[in-house]
């Protein structure tokens, strides 16, 4: 079966499809570890930018940890993190994500931040401290860093690949023709640019990247931007839907049917990536350890 993908202006109120159940957050697991995040006092994205994966992702035991604080420097029109200016650094926050990961047990972790384009690094230092820390607590647990742009410092970025990441995760998140609306203050070329430099300056590293779809993209944007992710030796994709935040976000233009995250798989494959995860619910860091695990096999 052959889908068109087509603009489509969204109904007031519409409901999401019957695809996008999921489970209700608070069995046992869950609780547990959000105690553990409220007595470490850290962040997670899972909670910050309203992930609707946090049920199972948490009920499972996993999360994936934000740093440099739960205040962004940025402003997308797609996120719900808070947007404003962070006040200073925490410098223990490293040890105490380390801290968590052992609590946990995990066999991958994923960490990712706020933007914090007031340091002069980005937050390259506190990233590269936090694997640091994960391995000596957890020298058995692989490292995902999910990193934002550095506003084109690539001496931030080498900060970053010294300190020995198992995976570094930079999403463009959509096409070019909207970054003016969901990615106001990065630049397209620039976020490929990171994802090249990185290869380069570790090739034994993976590299990942991921987009959303539903915001007003055409099937011919989708498939170029997927081909420029690859074009830079990007080992992993992940595409999702994209759903809207609160009423002052990007609207939700259409849902994609899952039929069409499998269509987008089978085209992003025959382009070379190593492992592609599409689907509706799919996010940067769900399934993150299984997706390493299947490159591994």
């Amino acid at each position: 079966m052959r889908f068109e993908i087509e603009n489509q202006n969204p109904k007031p109120g519409r409901r999401l499809p019957d695809w996008f159940r999921v489970p209700a957050p608070g069995n046992t697991g869950y609780r547990k570890l959000k105690r553990m995040v409220e007595d470490l006092d850290l962040h997670t994205v899972c909670e910050s930018a309203l992930c609707p994966n946090i049920g199972e992702c948490w009920g499972a035991g996993t999360a994936t940890f934000m740093i440099l604080g739960n205040i962004c420097t940025r402003s997308c029109g797609f996120c719900a993190i808070q947007t404003g200016r962070p006040q200073g650094l925490d410098l223990e926050e490293p040890g105490r994500v380390a801290e968590a990961v052992q609590y946990l047990g995990l066999q991958h972790v994923v960490v990712t931040s706020v933007n914090r384009d007031e340091l002069p690094d980005g937050g390259a230092a506190i990233f590269a401290e936090t694997i640091r820390e994960i391995h000596r607590l957890c020298p058995e647990t692989s490292v995902e860093v999910l990193v934002p742009d550095f506003q084109g410092n690539w001496e931030a970025l080498g900060v970053v690949m010294a300190a020995g990441p198992e995976t570094l995760n930079h999403n463009l998140e959509t096409v070019p023709r909207l970054y003016r609306m969901m990615r106001p203050q990065a630049r397209y070329a620039q976020s490929l640019e990171l994802l090249r430099r990185a290869r380069e300056m570790r090739p034994d590293i993976l590299t990942k990247s991921g987009i959303m779809v539903g915001a007003g993209e055409t099937l011919q944007e989708l498939h170029q931007t997927i081909q420029d992710i690859a074009v830079q030796g990007t080992d992993i994709l992940t595409v999702g839907q994209y759903l809207q935040p609160s009423p002052g976000h990007v609207p939700i233009m259409r849902f994609y049917h899952p039929d069409e995250f499998v269509a987008l798989r089978r085209f992003a494959c025959g382009l070379g990536f190593r492992h592609v995860e599409s689907g509706p619910l799919v996010r940067s860091s769900y399934h993150a350890a299984e997706q390493v695990e299947r490159i591994e096999e």
